[in-house]
């Protein structure tokens, strides 16, 4: 009887399973015979999970991408040929000084950063930006935007708004003044908390400051990103900022991302390992805690910020004029100046990219406008400083340091670049090619990375850290920011001494589904949009 039972229920199943077959073939059918409005064909897709890449059809219809595979039989009113070229995500810039010139009708196109493929740019880092995130909207959506951008609050600006550029603890109720402007900021849909404690007035505050803003930040789902204390050995050393990430990480109960890692000066040279170690064991304890860094072995900031001591910084520039006219405290500020200019590397190693007052030093050496003027280094610094200061870049970082760091999995890709007219001053060059440089030296020539990590580092992981939503991925349900590009001719060409370059290779970008390059050229199309975060609390861990 038993096998009597068996035997009469074999065809039962047999006819069941042919109808699933029938039902999955004829729905693999239908997929494949779909009308979409973009459809790009046979790429190489590196979907942005880090996998090796995969032949397949990409059906955008919308804003979405809808179907992912085989879809030999579907139409589309547009039809990209991929044979020959990647297919990716958006890139994601976790670490942009964007913000200002989109905000402007004659750079809100975006060009520097798709030329790049960048679709999706971080605003607001190093604790600076504005403070009223409804307002920097309006401004981004007043002429449209090329990118889509993700806004951070900056704990610098709120505490200048509060204490100004005091040099003390807040009062109990300054602090609650601070709490309050990264709540609204959180509310408004802040992605999170950037600090820049390096920089005055954020380097005058404590890390239980940092710790209480930073847990306002957590309440929403924030992350907190930081450029630390200390990226040499000016105050506490490197290692200790890296140590100081970790325990607000630890404290506020939030991811934590040291932004722009990096071990800057020959005093440090050699220490990548240790900071990687650092936040190796950190993650092995169980804490979110993240770097992102700019394939270059040189950075870039203000003179200022590079070369004075942060208490001479007190109270704003007035009070630095005036200290530097006391002849005591001149004395003083010098004497700090000639160390942190050692920390450098010397002015041999300290190029001029910006300086309204004297344009003719833009893309100079410190050392050669010193020597033109017949002056010690650090006295032509403090003329220029007194004179309204100067944009600079910096020779200071040892390519070992910088290849060891890239090679970490939680390490994210970011340009630290700003948006400035074609033309103007001698920017760095990470600028116009940060992420097309990545590809080229450091995956293809030098092969420190492979090409799907580095595209992993610039799509899934960051949109996964800064839960920036439905991007960073190649799957049916995603926004449609896609990049199309040329592996042959993906190369930056900006250089220090000729920055103003677009990158190439990016012969699509796709923001919103939206083509914002096509066939190589810029369309014109501004189809970015201001994202925000979920705007309700949710309980820490």
């Amino acid at each position: 009887m038993a096998r009597s039972g068996r035997g009469a229920a074999a065809p039962v199943t047999r006819l069941v399973l042919a109808l699933i077959a029938l039902l999955l073939a004829s729905a693999a059918r239908s997929a494949a015979q779909e009308s979409f409005d973009v459809l790009i064909r046979s790429g190489r897709v590196l979907d942005g999970t880090g996998n090796p890449w995969y032949r397949a059809d990409v059906g955008i219809r919308g804003d979405r991408i809808v179907a992912v595979g085989r879809l030999a039989g579907a139409t589309a009113g547009t039809v990209i040929d991929a044979r020959g070229l990647y297919v990716a995500p958006g890139f994601v810039d976790v670490h942009t000084h964007a913000g200002r010139g989109l905000a402007t009708p004659d750079l809100a196109g975006a060009e520097p950063l798709l030329a790049q493929g960048i679709t999706t740019a971080v605003l607001n880092p190093d604790g600076g930006g504005p403070i009223d995130l409804s307002e920097q909207r309006s401004q981004l959506e007043a002429h449209g935007i090329g990118v889509n951008a993700a806004l951070l609050v900056g704990h610098g600006s709120i505490r200048r708004a509060v204490l100004g550029m005091q040099d003390r603890a807040p009062t109990d109720a300054e602090l609650r003044r601070m709490e309050e402007l990264v709540r609204t900021a959180m509310v408004e849909g802040a992605f999170g908390l950037s600090s820049g404690p390096y920089y005055a007035p954020g380097s005058y505050a404590s890390t239980e400051e940092l710790i209480t803003l930073a847990r306002i930040a957590a309440e929403y789902g924030g992350v907190y990103s930081s450029h630390i204390r200390d990226e040499s050995d000016y105050t506490i050393g490197v290692v200790a900022a890296v140590d100081e990430v970790i325990r607000i990480a630890r404290e506020a109960h939030l991811p934590s991302v040291a932004t722009h890692l990096k071990a800057l000066g020959p005093s440090v040279w050699g220490f990548g390992p240790a900071l990687a170690s650092r936040i190796e064991r950190a993650r092995a304890a169980g804490l979110e805690v993240y770097a992102d860094q700019y394939p270059y072995t040189a950075s870039a900031t203000g003179l200022d910020a590079a070369l004075l001591p942060r208490w001479a910084q007190a109270g704003g520039r007035d009070s630095l004029l005036a200290r530097l006219r006391d002849q005591a405290q001149h004395t003083a500020i010098r004497a700090a100046m000639v160390e942190n200019l050692a920390r450098r590397g010397g002015a041999d190693r300290i190029q001029f990219r910006s300086h309204d007052a004297d344009h003719t030093i833009e893309g100079r050496l410190l050392s050669a406008v010193a020597a033109e003027r017949g002056l010690d280094p650090v006295d032509a610094a403090i003329d220029i400083i007194q004179a309204g200061g100067a944009g600079i870049v910096s020779f200071n970082m040892d390519a070992g340091d910088v290849e060891h760091l890239m090679r970490q999995p939680w390490m994210m890709t970011s340009s630290d670049g700003d948006l400035v007219p074609p033309g103007r001053g001698v920017p760095h060059p990470r600028v116009y090619g940060a992420f097309p440089r990545k590809i080229r030296v450091y995956a293809l020539e030098q092969r420190v990375v492979t090409l799907a990590d580095a595209v992993r580092s610039m799509t899934s992981l960051p949109a996964s850290v800064f839960a920036i939503p439905e991007r960073g991925l190649v799957r049916a349900g995603m926004i449609a920011d896609v990049v199309v590009f040329d592996l042959a001719t993906t190369a930056d060409h900006a250089t220090y001494a000729d920055p103003h370059r677009l990158s190439e290779g990016m012969v699509h970008v796709l923001v919103s589904g939206t083509p914002a390059i096509a066939d190589g050229r810029f369309t014109g199309a501004r189809a970015g949009r201001v994202l925000q975060r979920q705007t309700w609390p949710t309980a820490n861990p």
